[in-house]
């Protein structure tokens, strides 16, 4: 700050500080993926830079594909630990100092790290606000992104409150298929889920109305002709785009990647009803940049380091 007087800074410097927190692991893809451990990863593509944050040290959800869900649920993250996220990777990337004409290498945010965003709404509201305000970060609202799993009554506030994107962690349009391998299925199953949905698009604005469904590829298990046409009934009537991911196989993981021809037979088949339908990009199998990865391989490394003494 250059433009307060030194006398007022020398009676700031020991009541406040600028702390955005602590990087503990710093790991860089051969593919441009880069994750800290602080639970954000970012990653490059040619128009733009997404940073994927997280809301919550562990979870509490358990979904069974999941590395996070192997992990307790330690505690929620504050609105600045969820905004120092994008501090540490903006200023490691050289986005700051801010400039009008400079492009920003960290231009879109996406909720899809540890934690259901959800479960602590109110610090991920915060959060928004903070990353958002003209005066401040400035992000447009529409370039950050939501995702959880189906916590359906707080679904439409975030076209009210956060004024955001959402993302819907769907992964089966069957709805006994879906219990099982997410088990907040059972207390918001998928007629639930869709009707808040239907509210989120009914309350959201132009720019931020699509919702992506997010679909985690299981061999055998989600990746049939029948499982394609299920979600594509599921979702035929709002503005969707689903987001096709090949599954990121962890330690003791109990499910295998549906082969590279039947996730693009699957999404061809979605695409052809007149749904928009992508397949994501594995990016950072190097650095298990998976949700949950690095953080597992931290503790047990720390575990093993504590034994040995």
């Amino acid at each position: 700050m250059t433009d307060i007087p030194k006398s007022l800074k020398r009676d700031l410097e020991p009541k406040y500080k600028i702390d955005y927190g602590s990087v503990l692991q710093n790991q860089h893809s051969v593919d441009g993926t880069r994750k800290m451990l602080i639970g954000a990863v970012f990653i490059p593509e040619d128009h733009r830079g997404t940073l994927c944050v997280s809301s919550q040290i562990g979870c509490s959800l358990s979904c069974r594909f999941c590395h996070t869900g192997t992990q307790k649920l330690y505690r929620n993250l504050t609105a600045a630990e969820i905004a120092g996220q994008y501090m540490i990777t903006a200023s490691l990337l050289g986005d700051f100092p801010l400039s009008v004409n400079q492009q920003r290498k960290v231009s879109n945010i996406v909720f899809m790290g540890q934690g259901e965003p959800l479960y602590n709404f109110r610090n991920v509201s915060n959060a928004i606000q903070l990353l958002t305000d003209k005066a401040g970060i400035g992000l447009p609202s529409w370039r950050i992104t939501v995702s959880t799993s189906g916590v359906a009554p707080l679904i439409p506030r975030i076209a009210q409150d956060m004024q955001v994107g959402l993302a819907i962690s769907l992964h089966s349009a069957d709805n006994d298929l879906r219990s099982e391998i997410m088990p907040i299925n059972k207390t918001y199953p998928l007629p639930v889920l869709m009707e808040s949905c239907r509210d989120y698009v009914k309350l959201s604005s132009q720019q931020t109305r699509r919702i992506t469904f997010e679909y985690v590829m299981l061999s055998g298990v989600n990746d049939s002709d029948t499982d394609a046409q299920r979600l594509v009934d599921l979702i035929r009537r709002l503005p969707a785009h689903v987001n096709l991911i090949p599954f990121n196989p962890w330690p003791s993981s109990i499910y295998t990647a549906s082969p590279p021809a039947r996730v693009a037979h699957f999404c061809s088949l979605i695409r052809q009803s007149g749904i928009h339908a992508s397949v994501r990009t594995p990016r950072g199998d190097d650095i298990l940049a998976a949700c949950g990865q690095l953080k597992s391989l931290h503790d047990t490394k720390r575990s093993a380091e504590a034994n040995r003494l």
